[in-house]
């Protein structure tokens, strides 16, 4: 059997996480079998759907750079061949013409809640005759569901699931106004773009047995499904597009490289013994659908924020750069005036989790501050400090080799003279040089902020000890 899966979005809204988790799924099904993956757009619903939002599903995926073989397939282009197969079922008696009213409905589901009965549709047109049908009054098309039997499929993740026949009530196919509805439609085009295997949602197991029927209805290959249970937030609830900052892209925004998010995606649900970081070539070896769990999967930010500063220790710096710029050109940084930035990434990787934590970390490298962290300056711009940052001064601004091994021993002979210990000199100059109590070593950090800069904010650190004694 040739593989070819399908990731079909409907663009109502951004690429979530869980959207983008079942996209990776049948995208590494695909390319572990030397399949295809295609890329469906579900826009049939064309009060909600947006250009803005099949944009954005777009953005998400060329992120990930989860590329697709075919596509992107918009359903709204595919309008006269629902209609054409609509017709067919209708000819064939497998469909049928309904005329109930909305209210006639109403009245139905609160007759059924009542009595505790299953809701559905009673077939009340089911077996109109042909002269109780006018197809100029308002209708809808109803697919003629099997009464009898049930419907039988061995999910790749869930095993076994058997549904009667009886459970299922004759779905709308077509709307008033003629539009198909989703359950017909993708069973169209996953047979006409012979699906073999549709990896989705457990949200969507209800509307399997259905669309099952539908297919066989229509004489098709029924494809193998795999559902993929719900994903839970970091409070336990479910998560949905309303859950905060899911969106894809929203983790691009915070700083997160795509290829953290890839890993701690495939792993949001399936295993692969202890091992948690995966390339994306060893995803594609390993990842198996039978090894995808049951049961759903909460999210943890702290695992990925853990993988996301592995992939800042570990990929190449060129690679990280990259993904950086976009956080250079959002908080404006100024990388021409400072240091080669792509120098940074290695001595910065074990202090900041997030791309984004990166450019505001590495800020005072590039532009002056006006004020000094408030709980670094209360701890070590003191007046006890004045002395240290004085003779460090001296010492620096007389030196014509500025490089970090000879500054870090500049400030170690300074802490000789003055007989204290290193922590006594290099905090108060790493406050008065930084702004804050955070950076590389001390004398990597005064050689690639300069020494016209360091002077400088070592004046602004003894004018803030002054105005600190001056207000004591």
């Amino acid at each position: 059997m040739t593989v070819k899966t399908r990731f079909a979005p409907s663009p109502t809204g951004y690429l979530h996480v869980g959207g983008a988790r079942t996209a990776l799924y049948s995208w590494l099904y695909a390319k572990k079998h030397q399949g295809s993956f295609v890329l469906r757009i579900e826009d049939t619903d064309r009060e909600r759907s947006t250009e803005e939002s099949v944009q954005a599903i777009l953005d998400g995926m060329q992120w990930l750079d989860l590329q697709h073989d075919e596509g992107p397939f918009y359903q709204t282009h595919h309008f006269d061949r629902y209609k054409e197969l609509i017709q067919q079922l209708v000819e064939q008696g497998k469909a049928y013409r309904c005329y109930c009213s909305k209210e006639r409905l109403d009245d139905l589901r609160e007759q059924q809640q009542a009595s505790k009965q299953r809701i559905g549709y009673d077939g009340h047109c089911r077996n109109l005759s042909c002269d109780e049908q006018d197809s100029s009054q308002p209708h809808v098309i109803r697919f003629k569901n099997p009464l009898e039997g049930s419907v039988v499929f061995d999910d790749l993740i869930k095993g076994t699931i058997s549904v009667n026949n009886s459970e299922l009530d004759d779905l709308i196919i077509a709307r008033t106004d003629g539009t198909p509805t989703y359950n017909f439609t993708v069973v169209v085009d996953d047979s006409d773009m012979e699906i073999s295997h549709v990896i989705r949602g457990d949200d969507h197991v209800n509307n399997t047995p259905r669309q099952i029927n539908m297919i066989e209805a229509l004489g098709r290959q029924v494809p193998k499904y795999a559902h993929v249970p719900m994903i839970l937030g970091d409070d336990g609830k479910r998560l949905s597009k309303r859950h905060g900052a899911v969106s894809v892209m929203q983790y691009r925004d915070e700083g997160y490289l795509p290829q953290a998010v890839l890993n701690y995606l495939v792993r949001l649900g399936w295993s692969h013994g202890d091992q948690e970081v995966f390339s994306v070539d060893e995803m594609i070896e390993l990842f198996d659908l039978k090894d995808v769990n049951r049961a759903p999967s909460a999210f943890n930010t702290d695992k990925l924020n853990w993988l996301n500063q592995h992939y800042i220790k570990s990929l190449p710096a060129e690679e990280v750069l990259k993904h950086l710029q976009f956080h250079i050109n959002e908080q404006q940084l100024d990388v021409a005036n400072g240091p080669d930035i792509k120098d940074l990434i290695p001595e910065m990787a074990e202090r900041v989790k997030t791309l984004k934590e990166f450019v505001l970390a590495v800020r005072y490298f590039y532009h002056d501050f006006d004020e000094f962290d408030a709980n670094a300056a209360k701890k070590h711009l003191r007046p006890v400090a004045r002395q240290p940052l004085e003779l460090a001064k001296q010492k620096l601004s007389e030196t014509h080799d500025w490089t970090a091994g000879n500054l870090h021993s500049i400030v170690s002979q300074t802490a000789e003279e003055l007989e204290l210990g290193m922590g006594k000199v290099g905090m108060p100059l790493r406050v008065a040089v930084t702004g804050a109590g955070m950076s590389p070593d001390l004398g990597i950090t005064l050689e690639w902020i300069g020494k016209e800069r360091v002077l400088s904010r070592i004046d602004q650190a003894l004018d803030f000890i002054a105005q600190r004694e001056a207000n004591s």
